[in-house]
């Protein structure tokens, strides 16, 4: 039994994505911000008390980068977990690092002094734009030319970051979010979490 506990203004979609890739059914929990997401019962399951979770039969999996990679694993015939592992962790972590640091402090209007880049661990948003831009220029999918769960990670990130401002329009950023967008998973997932939206959840 998979149970995802979510709400569809969260990092939640990132996983309702991938467990759609995954085409396997499970059970959505949608979790209120504020007390319910508080509440001793769901802090058993994630202290944070933050969304999303996934529990899967006796374990707990939270972070939305740990969950697409559980589940890219743990459900092989997906094909969303790619022969070539270390290409795929290298941009899970740079997603689930370089990249989110660098979108959340520009969003807070923060971003380090020239002086001080070595000390951070992206070093700048143009750093992080342009080992982005770079490699989506010269591949496909972030795995050479095969879809994974990496794309369902990372993606949603630069589909959020360009539809909401958090980043720049580049050719490379667009190009590669217009390839992946009309995935028949990804309709499915924005179908379900707008529904719950529209009801208020």
């Amino acid at each position: 039994m998979l149970t995802f506990y979510t709400n569809p203004m969260s990092r939640g979609r990132m996983v309702r994505w991938m467990l759609e890739e995954i085409g396997r059914p499970y059970q959505t929990v949608v979790l209120a911000f504020g007390a319910m997401m508080k509440a001793p019962t769901y802090l058993a399951v994630n202290p944070m008390g933050k969304v999303p979770a996934l529990v899967h039969d006796d374990q707990i999996i939270t972070e939305a980068a740990a969950i697409c990679t559980y589940l890219a694993e743990v459900f092989p015939d997906s094909g969303l977990l790619p022969v070539r592992r270390g290409e795929f962790f290298r941009w899970m972590f740079f997603g689930a690092g370089p990249l989110e640091q660098a979108v959340v402090n520009g969003s807070m209007g923060w971003e380090p002094a020239p002086e001080m880049k070595g000390r951070v661990g992206y070093g700048s948003m143009a750093d992080v734009l342009s080992t982005l831009s770079g490699h989506l220029g010269a591949n496909r999918y972030f795995c050479g030319d095969r879809f994974s769960a990496a794309d369902v990670y990372v993606g949603s990130q630069i589909g959020w970051g360009l539809g909401f401002d958090t980043l720049p329009a580049t050719p490379e950023l667009v190009a590669y979010w217009d390839r992946i967008k009309g995935r028949p998973a990804l309709v499915r997932a924005n179908a379900l979490d707008d529904a719950l939206m529209k009801r208020g959840a």
